[in-house]
């Protein structure tokens, strides 16, 4: 069977010789929340568009559901569903009004487009606001509503290009839940590409990290933390004095970190599994313990080993013209 999302040597260049995406190469299992991740600049939006059939690419190829993005793109269309961050919805029209023309433009009855357009605005919290102008929509209903249009015709694959950019906490969970919904009542695939690492943490089974063009890591979030290192744990002392006692307990667990007078640091392979036996034997040994913290590695960490740099990018990626796009 192929891949859900397949590439190889994929590349795109610009009028100017801006190589936004220089050879990446990808693997998306049928039915895996897939999170692409990096900063703006890093070629993830142009990556998609190129994956959406939007952007033709400049070199190497690529496959969604089993179709080539180039030669079969007509066909690919009615098999996926896009939301992207610059999508142009008209705001003259109410949220129902365009979930059913979504549905007629993509072949479905009068009737069939009436009760997809009112399974998907309760799904999407937006049966209050289903007669309402969209251009009185607050910016998360709009990205709601968005994802809604995406999902009319039931995609076997969906792109989600950061699709909670700038939402409210709550907006964002309802996205969430949404998203974990399609994959694991209808077995969708989701592309879903982010700057937030809490998202990809919460959403994807695997993750690809993206920068100046090129994937730098790739593989389950757990697996791409371990690689940068264990868990940190971090004793406050009740009295300094038990320091070295601390540390002789401690340094049984895992290899000693610098630490303060008042503090003792390890690292702690077994991660949280460790903790009721380092507390019970600090007890035995008599060292009352004011304060511990257990740190993990991030995903930021991740993206700080693989680039040098934390994942906050002030660049923006080259916009596709006309010309280009052709």
């Amino acid at each position: 069977m192929p891949h859900a999302v397949e590439a190889q040597g994929l590349e795109r260049t610009f009028k100017g010789g801006v190589r936004a995406v220089q050879g990446v190469d990808l693997a998306v299992d049928d039915g895996e929340i897939f999170g692409f991740l990096g900063p703006n600049g890093a070629g993830k939006s142009t990556t998609v568009r190129m994956l959406c059939t939007l952007l033709r690419p400049t070199a190497g190829r690529a496959s969604v559901a089993g179709l080539d993005v180039v030669a079969e793109a007509g066909a690919l269309r009615h098999l996926i569903g896009v939301a992207l961050q610059d999508a142009a919805i008209d705001p003259y029209m109410t949220g129902r009004e365009l979930l059913r023309l979504q549905a007629t433009l993509h072949g479905l009855s009068r009737q069939q487009g009436r009760d997809r357009a009112v399974e998907l605005l309760e799904q999407l919290d937006l049966v209050d606001a289903a007669d309402r102008r969209v251009g009185t929509y607050s910016g998360g209903m709009r990205r709601r509503l968005d994802l809604a249009l995406s999902l009319v015709h039931r995609p076997q694959v969906l792109f989600l290009d950061e699709p909670t950019t700038g939402l409210d906490p709550l907006s964002r969970v309802t996205v969430w839940d949404e998203v974990r919904r399609l994959n694991r009542e209808l077995g969708t695939t989701v592309f879903l590409t982010t700057q937030y690492l809490e998202e990809a943490d919460q959403l994807a089974a695997r993750v690809a990290i993206i920068d100046d063009g090129r994937i730098v890591a790739e593989g389950t979030p757990r697996e791409l933390k371990s690689e940068i290192g264990e868990p940190a744990l971090t004793i406050a002392l009740q009295d300094p004095d038990h320091h070295e006692a601390a540390q002789a307990v401690l340094e049984r667990f895992g290899r000693l970190l610098p630490s303060t007078a008042r503090t003792v640091a390890v690292r702690l392979p077994e991660g949280a599994g460790a903790l009721a036996d380092v507390i019970r034997a600090l007890d035995d040994a008599g060292v009352t313990v004011a304060e511990l913290d257990l740190a993990e590695p991030s995903l930021d960490d991740v993206f700080l080993a693989k680039t040098g740099r934390r994942m906050e990018g002030e660049e923006t990626e080259p916009e596709p013209t006309e010309a280009a796009a052709r």
